[in-house]
């Protein structure tokens, strides 16, 4: 309990004395008593009249000693006794002669605001306001935790300092208007409002009816009221429909008795966006249940507004970061692409043209695999998953990687049989391996040794506890480890960063390990690394255990050697509004057989569709102009031709994203920039190749539309 006023005299006749103003005013008491901030009232002697607990809890003064009467030079004396203003080692003499210099300034009582830090490290905000012909009030806020956060902030961003200041100008201004108030107030319960006016919080109190029966003065203006208009107002009436519904399902906790504290926002009368964090602790009825509610609230605008404008400066690093990668990296293909077809328009020697048109090839090729990467570091990439073993995946890729790795890299198994399937894409996967392989033979360039080792494995709610992104449960474990020089324990925390490298300049573009998070994000699954310097590197990939089973021809055929496609007799329309890009596919599919037809946008393919007497195969970019996507040309272009089979192509497209609901799951599609290989892949999964005889000698009825999309075709773009 609050140590409760004791007069000397009688009360004075003007102070409410009906017990309803006397159950206010005691609440009012236990409201003080609730406040983080420290609170004393002295008379015009001046002795201690009334104090809060924080005031125990925060100076540490003896319990004996605060009590109704204690002379302020008492406290004066004994904080100076045990060095509490920086000055250990003063005399007798000394000592009361600064006693004697405090209480005379203390009887010509100022109002002041000012900081003070105790021995113990601990930083006080103490301000005193005075009680006209009463007496005055000190309070003591705890303002340790606050200097340090603003310490951190004016480090990070010189430019929040000057909205710091404003806004401490801005509180300084509203104190001066508080002073000034302070001076009109009555005695009584008229002081107490004072002290609760004083308060830099927002206080009020409200019914179990959700009606507001006090409000200090901050809480009033932070709602643009007064404080006598928001009394009798409901909590709904004052907050608005909006930022009422956010609040309302704590106001319905707290009014089962349970104390509670959440962060809301509104817009201000000035159309501007605020927010507070607010405590709500009810006050229990004597019958029962819940007669009402005090409320604490802190405005947290400015820290909100800091802490964004922090978040957008790292955003923008990270911009910066990726936009210079990627320029680097594709200025240097398209460099090496201009170049070699500038040389191979004026050279007429044709040893040389193989030569130049390889290397413009390989440029266009790096410049592909490098958007592929970006896609699937931020998880746009489209992928076609299906029901693997990790055990097959990693025994089809031993031979590949002991080749090309070298004879210095063992490359070792060790495979859990019993490890169930998981459900992912393929292909992405295998280029993950390959990744972290090749990443492993950099870190031993004297050789060494690289395992390969499968495992069932369980993430459960202590190891989600400290990685925030894991969803608990049964998981398959793929770990890629090897014997190298190891990674700076500084440098972990960056490992899976885009363009971040520990390889030298030229060396990588830093986008490997960024698409092997990505992939496995956009897989539902979760990455780890752990190294040593000296010792090596363990990379960790766990996808989630597969929910369901599927054909077993689902998963991926390997690709055995060059392939080849015989289209003679079938008749393909070609919808690209791009006119270059056109040509080269129906180029394409002219030498493969096909009869082509093209069309540059929607409406032209569905007029094309109308007129061809038979449509074998639709080729059509996913993103078209006019209004018309790929996805509705191949509904209009069906209703004419319900045979003809579907591709998509696309160089990226939302729809294809996972869950868009847009293009079927199972739909053929093929990813540019892609080469003759790729599109040869996609026709014979598309017009299956008939036992002993060619793709042409296929029935035109062998399946339904789009059979053949799934499977292999499914993994190939």
């Amino acid at each position: 309990m609050i140590a409760r006023i004791t007069p000397p005299a009688p009360l004075p006749a003007a102070r409410p004395g009906s017990p309803e103003a006397l159950r206010r005013y005691d609440l009012l008491l236990a409201g003080f008593d609730l406040l983080d901030q420290a609170i004393a009232v002295f008379d015009a002697a001046p002795r201690l009249v009334t104090w809060n607990k924080a005031m125990l809890r925060l100076l540490d003064f003896p319990e004996d000693m605060v009590r109704v009467g204690t002379p302020f030079e008492d406290f004066v004396r004994f904080n100076l006794q045990r060095g509490e203003y920086g000055n250990g080692g003063l005399g007798p003499d000394e000592i009361e002669r600064i006693v004697a210099e405090r209480m005379a300034a203390v009887r010509a009582f100022q109002p002041h605001h000012v900081e003070r830090t105790r021995p113990n490290g601990q930083v006080l905000a103490v301000r005193g306001v005075p009680i006209p012909n009463l007496g005055f009030v000190t309070l003591w806020t705890d303002i340790t935790e606050q200097r340090r956060y603003e310490q951190l902030i004016e480090r990070q961003n010189a430019e929040l300092e000057s909205r710091v200041h404003a806004r401490t100008a801005e509180l300084e201004a509203a104190t001066a208007r508080l002073d000034n108030v302070a001076a009109q107030l009555a005695r009584s319960e008229e002081r107490l409002r004072l002290i609760m006016d004083a308060i830099p919080a927002l206080i009020a109190y409200v019914d179990a009816g959700e009606r507001y029966r006090f409000a200090n003065k901050g809480y009033a203006e932070w709602f643009g009221l007064d404080k006598d208009s928001i009394v009798g107002r409901s909590i709904a009436e004052v907050f608005g429909a909006e930022a009422y519904a956010q609040i309302k399902p704590y106001l319905d906790q707290a009014g089962t008795g349970e104390q509670v504290s959440y962060e809301y926002s509104r817009i201000s009368a000035s159309g501007r966006q605020v927010y507070a964090r607010s405590a709500v602790v009810p006050e229990a009825s004597i019958s029962g249940g819940v007669q009402g509610f005090f409320v604490l609230s802190i405005d947290i605008t400015e820290q909100k507004a800091s802490q964004a404008a922090l978040i957008q400066a790292q955003k923008m690093e990270a911009v910066g970061q990726l936009t210079g990668g990627i320029a680097h990296d594709f200025n240097n293909l398209l460099t090496i692409i201009t170049g070699n077809l500038q040389l191979l328009q004026r050279t007429a020697d044709p040893e040389q043209a193989p030569r130049l048109i390889g290397d413009a090839l390989w440029a266009a090729q790096r410049g592909g695999e490098l958007t592929h990467r970006l896609l699937a570091f931020a998880r746009m990439q489209p992928l076609r998953p299906s029901l693997i073993n990790l055990n097959a995946i990693v025994r089809g890729l031993t031979g590949l990687l002991a080749r090309t790795l070298g004879p210095s890299v063992e490359v070792v198994e060790a495979l859990d049989p019993a490890i169930p399937a998981v459900f992912a894409d393929a292909g992405e996967l295998e280029r993950a391996i390959v990744n972290l392989a090749i990443n492993a033979r950099d870190a031993m360039p004297e050789g060494g040794r690289l395992l390969l080792q499968t495992a069932g494995a369980v993430l459960d709610d202590d190891y989600v506890e400290h990685h925030a992104d894991v969803v608990p449960g049964p998981y398959v474990m793929l770990a890629v480890s090897d014997s190298g020089t190891g990674i700076p324990s500084e440098m972990l925390s960056r490992i899976f960063e885009p363009f971040f490298t520990t390889k030298p300049v030229g060396r990588g573009s830093g986008l490997g390990l960024s698409m092997v998070y990505g992939f496995l994000k956009q897989s539902g699954g979760h990455a780890s690394v752990y190294s040593e310097v000296g010792k090596g590197t363990t990379f960790k990939l766990f996808f989630p255990e597969a929910r369901q089973i599927k054909d077993a021809s689902s998963e991926p055929a390997a690709a055995a050697g060059e392939l080849e496609f015989e289209a003679a007799g079938r008749t393909a329309l070609v919808v690209e509004d791009e006119e270059r890009l056109r040509l080269v596919a129906a180029s394409l599919l002219k030498e493969l057989g096909f009869a082509v037809i093209e069309a540059g946008d929607g409406g032209e393919a569905l007029r094309q569709a109308e007129t061809a007497a038979g449509l074998d195969l639709l080729f059509t970019d996913v993103e078209l102009p006019c209004g018309m996507n790929g996805i509705a040309v191949a509904q209009g272009v069906r209703r004419r031709h319900p045979g003809a089979r579907v591709l998509y192509t696309t160089g990226y497209s939302a729809a294809l994203a996972p869950g868009s609901g847009h293009v079927p799951t199972d739909a053929a599609v093929l990813v540019k920039p892609y080469a003759r290989q790729q599109l040869i892949r996609h026709l014979r999964a598309l017009f299956p190749v008939a036992v002993g005889g060619s793709s042409a000698d296929a029935a035109r009825g062998d399946s339904e539309p789009g059979a053949g999309n799934t499977g292999a075709s499914a993994t190939l773009t």
